[in-house]
């Protein structure tokens, strides 16, 4: 059972705002460090979003270079346009992770994150990732194994029930166990993987955690009812959640995969 999120409008505000965060600045300088740009290379960012990793990139390849960045929603290619709009070595175009419609060899490196866990043809899109890269080219994926939370509660089993909805909204929400396997039939070799942590010990509004505790409870009131989620229990789950952060109980830790490959 799958119910996407539609990144309308206010989803692309809402991830540009937990983007901003400490801990999601963090793993973006994980990323960039992985990924070593250097001026004048040619980057494809697959899944740009609100083109905070974008405005990097593109900053680091400088005028010598070429960005592109794509992305199947229009709310999150204004964002990404607005952010690289001093650039002119840098663009954003919309199209979709298995469509890959570049000419074959044509980047230095490629990075995609936090997008692999919505496609379905992972082997199609890993395929077309290798094709637009050189020989050599630098291949980085970064997804999240959403069997690795450890989210603090006092009923264990409603907990597991607004989780197990929440897992509803992706294709493969424990996509980091097969990734290398995946990136080795498409041809890749793999050359490094690091655990990026989003730990939240105790409450921080402007947090990863703060973030996703506003965005799985609305997604849930909107598709618990297909999992066996009363409204009642939903309320419930949210309501122990603020209790736990009046208590000074808070606590969230997720895990981050970031593999990086070589075509």
């Amino acid at each position: 059972m799958n119910s996407t999120i539609a990144f309308d409008d206010n989803a692309a505000r809402a991830m540009e705002a937990m983007y901003l965060t400490p801990d999601v600045v963090g793993q973006r300088a994980r990323v960039i460090d992985m990924l070593c740009p250097r001026p004048g290379e040619h980057i494809l960012d697959i899944g740009v979003g609100p083109g905070l990793l974008a405005q990097d990139l593109a900053l680091m390849v400088g005028d010598s270079g070429r960005f592109v960045g794509l992305d199947l929603s229009p709310a999150m290619l204004t964002m990404a346009r607005t952010r690289l709009a001093a650039m002119p070595w840098a663009e954003c175009v919309e199209g979709e992770a298995t469509r890959l419609v570049f000419p074959e060899a044509s980047f230095d490196a490629v990075v995609t994150t936090q997008v692999f866990e919505y496609v379905a043809d992972l082997p199609r899109a890993l395929s077309g990732a290798h094709r637009v890269l050189k020989p050599g080219g630098r291949f980085l994926v970064l997804d999240t194994d959403w069997r690795s939370i450890v989210w603090h509660s006092s009923h264990e089993a409603r907990m597991e029930g607004v989780l197990r909805c929440w897992d509803g909204h992706l294709v493969n929400p424990h996509l980091p166990a097969t990734l290398g396997v995946l990136l080795r039939r498409a041809g890749f070799k793999v050359m490094r993987v690091e655990i990026i942590p989003m730990l939240t010990p105790h409450w921080q509004p402007r947090s990863y955690a703060g973030g996703m505790m506003r965005t799985i409870h609305n997604y849930v009131r909107a598709n618990g009812e297909k999992y066996g989620l009363s409204a009642d229990e939903i309320q419930a789950w949210y309501d122990d959640q603020l209790r736990l952060i009046e208590r000074g109980e808070f606590f969230f830790s997720l895990n981050r995969y970031a593999f990086l490959a070589m075509a």
